[in-house]
């Protein structure tokens, strides 16, 4: 995506249907959010990380907010570059991301058994609170 986005801007291939300056704008603020999301969970982590299992802060909401902030990137920038082919690989990405999610899960249940096992039961959701 990161190098397909731009191609539209460059050469005017694969535009999306929508107005042009709306559709810009928007994907700015969407990447912004997406980047600040990002940077919080980051500092956050970086902070409250010391090999144990981290329960509180944004993790009370959503078990992986680092995929999160990533979808959200991926799809303020498919905006910002009035990109269907870019909005068609963020698409495509979540996934692959579930997959990964699914995954990883595994291994942190096996790495933290039970309490993770109960993070779980008390932080349902994996990416977006009341969805999914």
């Amino acid at each position: 995506m990161i190098f397909l986005g731009p191609l539209t801007p460059l050469y005017g291939i694969w535009i999306l249907p929508t107005p042009l300056l709306p559709t810009v704008l928007l994907g700015i603020c969407i990447f912004i959010a997406g980047t600040l999301f990002y940077f919080k969970w980051e500092f956050f982590w970086n902070k409250h990380y010391h090999g144990q299992l981290v329960t509180d802060g944004i993790f009370q909401y959503i078990r992986h907010p680092h995929y999160t902030s990533l979808i959200i990137i991926a799809y303020g920038l498919s905006l910002f570059f009035y990109s269907i082919i870019a909005v068609f690989l963020a698409t495509l990405s979540i996934p692959i991301m579930i997959i990964s999610i699914l995954d990883e899960e595994k291994l942190l249940i096996r790495q933290y058994g039970e309490e993770y096992e109960q993070f779980m039961k008390d932080t349902p959701y994996r990416m977006i609170p009341k969805i999914f």
